[in-house]
């Protein structure tokens, strides 16, 4: 069966990207959202191999397994300055050390791509050019988490669906998404009817 490449995603992506105006400050702000396992990190990767913008994980922003409820400081830090043309910051969370360790500044670019659960948070939808909702089974997510983390926190995965469904039924992620994509790569990407800001076809992301 034939499949659609992360590639080929990301260039729908960046076509979408390039049709609406800037949102965060004189640049654009990609948010790639989902359940954690269905294929955000290897889009986002896909997206700055074309564009060669910036990625900003939101792993780097939790503080742990339950960090996702006060993530949305971090985005504050991050967004709100560059919205108004200054870098803006975040601290990265060693997950090992179990601590802030260190604080990141963002410059301002053309392109800013946001990955990971939260991304999309509503809170800052104002200043999101696209979202991009990418979803997968959720036998196959949790396989990926063990695979990838060790069987040994699959109890800290299971809690953090929980957790993550919470956030996403509360901010509507999935509802408010402008792209849905099949992080199987089986289907191709669905555009939407969210609403979205006035759209500007000149506009591009390079």
């Amino acid at each position: 069966m034939a499949t659609v490449s992360p590639s080929d995603v990301a260039q729908v992506v960046v076509d979408l990207l390039g049709s609406r105006p800037a949102t965060l400050g004189a640049g654009r702000l990609l948010c790639v959202d989902g359940p954690a396992g269905s294929g955000k990190t290897t889009l986002a990767g896909a997206v700055a191999a074309l564009t060669g913008s910036r990625v900003v994980h939101m792993d780097d922003l939790y503080d742990g397994w339950g960090g996702l409820p006060r993530v949305t400081d971090q985005l504050a830090t991050i967004l709100d300055p560059l919205a108004a043309g200054r870098p803006g910051s975040y601290r990265r969370f060693d997950w090992v050390a179990e601590e802030y360790v260190e604080t990141l500044a963002v410059a301002p670019s053309p392109l800013l791509v946001l990955e990971g659960v939260g991304s999309g948070s509503a809170a800052r939808a104002a200043l999101c050019t696209v979202l991009v909702w990418v979803e997968a089974p959720a036998d196959l997510r949790l396989t990926r988490g063990v695979a990838r983390d060790g069987v040994r926190l699959e109890e800290e995965w299971r809690r953090w669906i929980l957790d993550e469904a919470q956030h996403f039924a509360r901010d509507r992620t999935r509802e408010r998404a402008d792209l849905v994509v099949d992080g199987t790569g089986v289907e191709a990407p669905r555009v939407t009817d969210a609403p979205a800001a006035n759209h500007d076809p000149s506009g591009s992301v390079t």
